[in-house]
């Protein structure tokens, strides 16, 4: 009898975890058939207006550069109409090519109703914008890749949405990002592989992969992504755009984050100790410029007080000033590809030849930053709630190595970096399997980890001010990497991660592209070590001929502004 009982619970459980299967299977498959809907809605909505409008110079206005095209919408040469579905019919093209979207927002045509009574023309008046998954829309979703945030449509546009309705832009599509955010492959159960539209083989990066690969295909003009490590900036770098990390607190805004409670902790946007950004994507440094003018609004401060109500200073921007510019073209931690470090160098001599004055710079101490204070403020509980967000969760494959060395038992854990700790590239490995970073084991130790991240933003802000820098050029992760490699090197990103950790604006610039001669220097990249990571990334890169090379452009905290000016002034140059 007891036998038949435990038998009897054995198959009860059997049963009841594949009817759990067969629900996420069910809530998937209504996902993307909401999308499909959405998309042959959009495709109809294209057709009708070119049986209406057939004259229309499709390839005229997709290659207008933003300021341009919004001088045009501004003054009444062309409609906010044809634009919009100039741009719908593209980014189903590109959708196809590159599986960038989640959706489209067949409210967009509601709103763009409503632009064309108002009587006031806002900064983006006409402007179709795309949005990465996450940055709530009402009525939609906001997955970010995971299975629970499919039952939750947001109630409300967030406040970033709202403004920029408000300034005439129209959303109209939102971009495909990785499960949980924390990857920058661009791969999630529901919405699949997102690849890059320069070279489908690639990745666009991530998290804001979806945007990258959008703009980057023609798809959109402007876009908005968030940034916790790179998640704007890596895709800038792999798709060739120009994209701006502002300081967190300056875009910030009430309700502009996930569909469920339980993403906030798995998708790591919430931190004390590292904030989340938001910030713009686009074809040219001037489409940021103009994006930020836009959002820096009093609708903006009125919708979200916390942000400080500080308009964008066109002053800045606009000035000619030379600058004092502090360089390096390796953090000491991940050696780049070669192509990057030519990059930095040669966008060096050409600031150096316009009257700019550059500096050498050594970032500190970035294997502390990056083993102490980036990944341990996130997996300071050991990885419990990232796990939480995977609990009867399809978890990516990008994410497995993550989530299996997050589920090993501590003592088990602990061992693993006893018996490590002297090979020299544990560093990389730690990064590898995140869950073997140490934890704070009390509160006290979580408020000494926030106060060791204020120490170093201290220290790195007096060698900044010692050398009277206004700005700093410093490289990127890139070329965009073959598919399936970015899960590989978590650890290569700190190029990218140092500045969250800082919390200053961080911007890229695409100056050049990979030559056969970057690809010969290749062959002879060793890396830190020549160790198994160092290997990893030189296949991750290789046969990358063509693909954009760009530049990481910083400033301090609150000089978004002044960090464009220099992008601007980079951008000209090469």
């Amino acid at each position: 009898a007891a036998l038949a009982l435990l038998g009897g619970s054995v198959a009860a459980l059997g049963l009841w975890k594949w009817l759990g299967k067969k629900r996420i299977q069910k809530k998937m498959e209504d996902a993307r058939r909401t999308r499909e809907e959405g998309m042959k809605k959009m495709a109809k909505a294209v057709q009708q207006f070119r049986e209406q409008v057939p004259s229309v110079q499709r390839d005229a206005i997709l290659s207008l550069p933003l300021l341009e095209l919004t001088g045009r919408l501004q003054e009444g040469s062309l409609s906010p109409r044809t634009v919009l579905y100039t741009y719908l019919e593209k980014a189903l093209e590109v959708t196809q090519q590159t599986n960038c979207l989640t959706h489209f927002i067949p409210e967009c045509e509601e709103q763009l109703q409503e632009i064309e009574r108002r009587k006031e023309k806002g900064l983006l008046y006409g402007i179709p914008v795309s949005i990465k998954d996450h940055i709530g829309h009402k009525g939609h979703l906001a997955t970010c890749g995971l299975m629970q945030c499919l039952d939750t449509v947001m109630e409300e546009d967030s406040v970033l949405v709202k403004v920029l309705k408000k300034q005439g832009a129209i959303p109209f599509a939102m971009t495909n990002v990785p499960q949980s955010l924390f990857s920058y492959e661009c791969s999630n159960p529901i919405f699949g592989q997102t690849l890059n539209p320069l070279d489908t083989k690639r990745s666009p990066g991530g998290s804001a992969g979806g945007e990258g690969a959008l703009i980057a295909g023609g798809g959109s003009i402007l876009g908005i992504g968030s940034d916790i490590g790179g998640s704007i900036r890596l895709p800038s770098s792999f798709c060739g755009l120009c994209g701006l990390k502002p300081t967190a607190e300056r875009l910030r805004g009430v309700g502009w984050g996930l569909a469920h409670p339980s993403a906030h902790c798995g998708c790591l946007l919430l931190s004390h100790a590292v904030h989340c950004a938001l910030g713009p994507m686009a074809r040219d440094v001037d489409s940021l410029a103009l994006c930020m003018k836009a959002l820096l609004c009093q609708e903006m401060f009125q919708l979200d007080p916390s942000v400080p109500p500080i308009p964008f200073n066109e002053e800045i921007y606009s000035s000619s000033t030379p600058l004092r510019v502090g360089y390096y073209d390796t953090d000491g931690y991940f050696p780049l590809p070669p192509c990057m470090r030519r990059a930095v160098k040669e966008t060096r001599s050409a600031l150096q030849a316009a009257g700019h004055q550059l500096v050498p710079f050594s970032p500190p101490r970035i294997p502390y930053v990056m083993n102490e204070l980036f990944m341990k403020t996130f997996f300071a509980d050991g990885g419990r709630a990232f796990l939480d967000v995977f609990t009867g969760n399809i978890v990516d494959p990008g994410l497995k190595p993550q989530v299996n060395s997050c589920k090993m038992p501590r003592l088990v854990k602990k061992l693993l970096a006893l018996l490590l700790k002297p090979l020299q590239f544990l560093l990389l490995l730690q990064l590898k399997d995140v869950a073997m970073i140490s934890t704070c084991r009390s509160v006290q130790e979580m408020w000494d980890h926030h106060h060791q991240i204020q120490v170093y933003r201290s220290q790195f802000i007096s060698q900044w001010q010692e050398l009277q820098l206004d700005v700093m050029l410093c490289p990127v992760l890139g070329p965009a990497f073959t598919t399936g490699y970015p899960r590989k090197l978590l650890g290569a990103i700190s190029s990218t991660m140092l500045y969250n950790v800082l919390n200053f604006p961080a911007g890229i610039v695409p100056v050049s592209t990979v030559t056969q001669e970057d690809e010969e220097e290749l062959k002879l990249y060793k890396g830190c070590c020549d160790d198994p990571w160092d290997r990893t990334l030189k296949q991750a890169v290789s046969g990358a001929v063509g693909m954009p090379v760009a530049v990481q452009c910083v400033a301090l905290p609150w000089q978004e502004e002044l960090c464009l000016r220099f992008m601007k002034e980079v951008e000209t140059l090469s």
